[in-house]
């Protein structure tokens, strides 16, 4: 582990252990059920799941980053694990964070005050089929003004469902992937499936690049130190 690797082990570390048992980052959230729909693409991407028309079970947790107190603006995180993308328990983990949609603006994070104003950004690059882009969830048009409430973003979904386009973008397009829909509370069962991991729940065509991998998994070991989670298998 190098320097930058440790630094951000300790931080985390520091941040869970202040928290309690709740994570150093994005410690207030709410734990929400969902499908994840593809429809087929004229242009295969070279990645079954995508590239099949299909429905697929989301577990997803809504959350603020920095645990600020609404209504203050905070950084908003969606993490979505897509259950048996790559196989029978092969899931699939996603980790959004609210940012722009400019070529250069998806790579940065925007606090807002609404949990639907505007897009949810992977910040990092992904390899999707070979190509080269960020993913995006975009509200779509029409959706209610959600305030960014783990409480009240649980009810809203479980009164209406929260839609969103799945995207990726490359150069200054965005290319629809799937169609999120979030409609409600998730069972208790699947609240315990462990902590959301996008390096251990990724797949050989669709993953992170490693720029800055090892900088995050320091991050998130400190962070499970620190509650005192056991590490992954």
């Amino acid at each position: 582990m190098n320097l930058l690797d440790r630094i951000a082990f300790r931080t985390a570390r520091a941040a869970a252990r202040r928290r309690g048992d709740r994570p150093a980052l994005h410690p207030r959230g709410t734990a929400l059920a969902g499908r994840l729909t593809t429809s087929g693409h004229r242009e295969p991407w070279g990645v079954p799941w995508l590239d099949a028309p299909g429905s697929a079970t989301v577990t997803a947790r809504w959350s603020r980053g920095a645990g600020l107190p609404h209504p203050l603006p905070d950084g908003l995180g969606l993490a979505l694990r897509v259950e048996d993308a790559g196989g029978p328990r092969r899931p699939l983990d996603l980790l959004l964070t609210t940012g722009g949609r400019g070529r250069w603006t998806r790579h940065v994070p925007f606090p807002r005050t609404s949990a639907t104003a505007g897009p949810y950004s992977s910040l990092l690059s992904y390899v999707v089929g070979g190509r080269r882009g960020v993913l995006a969830a975009f509200p779509v048009p029409g959706s209610p003004r959600i305030p960014a409430d783990p409480a009240t973003v649980g009810a809203a979904a479980a009164g209406r469902p929260v839609v969103f386009q799945l995207c990726f973008g490359a150069g200054g397009t965005w290319r629809p992937l799937a169609r999120l829909t979030l409609h409600g509370e998730a069972p208790p069962a699947t609240r315990e499936a462990g902590p959301f991991d996008p390096y251990l729940n990724s797949l050989p065509g669709f993953h992170p690049v490693d720029r800055l991998r090892s900088l995050r998994l320091a991050a998130y070991a400190g962070s499970r130190a620190g509650r005192h989670v056991p590490p992954p298998s």
